[in-house]
């Protein structure tokens, strides 16, 4: 397994965030399910988004992909479809892409005829039962083995109510969303109890509303009313925004250990991690916007409390914060993490103490008790992206260097990580 090792030091300097993975799959679906031709702008082709192109391209979307004239290293997307979803039987590889699983899987439903969504690493052991059960009630057929994949489904989604437990992914949402307003008669979901990870079902609210699809929610969206007998229109252009997720290692980074400036990023995002900057505020941190971006500079960090109910994918980031915050960090409500690319609390704890850190893991959470500093050593990085990048923010302010087994998993959803770290005056060595 790829080797590296990380000279331990601040880092400074000025990043262009990441387009956002999230918005870039809810968008080349939409565009998927248009009748015409679509262009998608600022894209990087992590290993999630192109399996969500391998996705759409085997429901009969035609995909071009070319460099980016307005954003450099970036892609643009063409996607051209007739609106309808192919009737011969399909192969689906994912990859290791929960989302392209769960976004997929009732948009292949759109059609009866069948399809075999395969993945591979931790994608073959996520839970998929929530469908399972959902399409049992509808008459669709799902095969699965033991309980992993692959899954076989064939059968048309008829319209109707759904009902969900709101502590279930709020992929599962989506995916009924991009289907149910395609269909002939009117469709309800009922999410019963509190949701989780609401932001992610209100920005595929948003971007189906840019391709021309019109949803409605009540009761802070617990009953969401899905016309039916719509059609997605094809876009001229759609720019993929900033990624907030990706860009709070760099807050991080900038907060505990020097001055950094990331650009690209929208504040009026509906990206739920964007709270980053109000958690690293309450923690300490004096972020500054100006007309170059959002700098940060090193702080005095303390310890607090932090609900990642609605934001679980920035955990392993705030850990880092935290393990160099004064005081004791408590993150509650994050039990979903034990079934992401890795344990996630597993991995947060174990990687970071490896480097001189304190966290005790709780079964729903971490306490982490803040250091001045920490100490450096060797991690692995349990094929987890998020994880590799955490270790690489906490290497910022360790005394000593750092060396990451499996650091490549950055590929899923930020291939250009290492360059940013780099540009910034990351010192590092690779070894295969």
């Amino acid at each position: 397994m790829a080797y590296l090792r990380i000279k331990s030091k601040p880092l400074e300097g000025r990043i262009v965030a990441q387009p956002s993975k999230s918005m870039a799959h809810r968008a080349i679906i939409c565009a998927s399910l248009a009748n015409g031709t679509s262009k998608i702008d600022n894209v990087v082709l992590s290993d999630d988004i192109s399996a969500t192109l391998g996705a759409v391209s085997a429901l009969g979307a035609e995909i071009k992909i070319e460099d980016s004239l307005n954003y450099n290293g970036r892609k643009l997307v063409t996607i051209n479809s007739s609106g309808k979803i192919s009737s011969e039987e399909k192969i689906i590889d994912c990859i290791e892409s929960g989302s392209t699983a769960r976004f997929m899987m009732p948009i292949t439903r759109l059609d009866a005829s069948g399809s075999t969504f395969t993945g591979c690493g931790r994608l073959r052991e996520r839970p998929f039962d929530i469908y399972k059960n959902l399409f049992a009630e509808k008459g669709i057929t799902y095969k699965d083995n033991e309980g992993k994949m692959p899954i076989f489904l064939s059968g048309r989604l008829i319209p109707g109510t759904h009902n969900l437990s709101g502590d279930v992914s709020s992929q599962f949402v989506s995916g009924l969303l991009f289907a149910l307003p395609l269909l002939e008669d009117d469709s309800e979901i009922n999410i019963i109890g509190d949701i989780q990870s609401l932001p992610y079902i209100q920005m595929t609210i948003e971007v189906l509303k840019e391709f021309g699809i019109c949803i409605k929610h009540e009761t802070n969206y617990r009953k969401i009313v899905i016309p039916g007998n719509q059609s997605y229109k094809a876009l001229s252009l759609y720019v993929v925004e900033g990624d907030w997720s990706q860009a709070a290692f760099f807050c991080v980074m900038g907060a505990i250990s020097g001055q950094l400036t990331l650009t690209g990023l929208n504040l009026d995002s509906c990206q739920g991690d964007k709270v980053i900057m109000s958690i690293l505020k309450e923690m300490g941190a004096s972020p500054v916007i100006t007309q170059q971006g959002i700098k940060f500079n090193r702080s005095i960090l303390k310890g607090t409390t932090v609900d990642v109910s609605q934001c679980p994918d920035l955990v392993p980031a705030i850990a880092v914060a935290a393990s160099n915050a004064e005081g004791t960090t408590s993150i509650i409500n994050a039990a979903r993490l034990r079934i992401k690319e890795s344990d996630r609390l597993m991995t947060t704890r174990r990687e970071l103490n490896n480097l001189g850190a304190d966290i005790t893991e709780k079964v729903d959470g971490l306490i982490i008790k803040g250091k001045p500093g920490l100490t450096g050593g060797k991690t692995f990085g349990s094929g987890d992206h998020r994880i590799v990048m955490a270790v690489a923010a906490a290497s910022t302010v360790c005394s000593d260097a750092v060396g990451i087994e499996g650091y490549e998993a950055v590929k899923k959803s930020y291939p250009e990580f290492w360059d940013d770290f780099i540009s910034l005056g990351g010192e590092v060595e690779f070894y295969e």
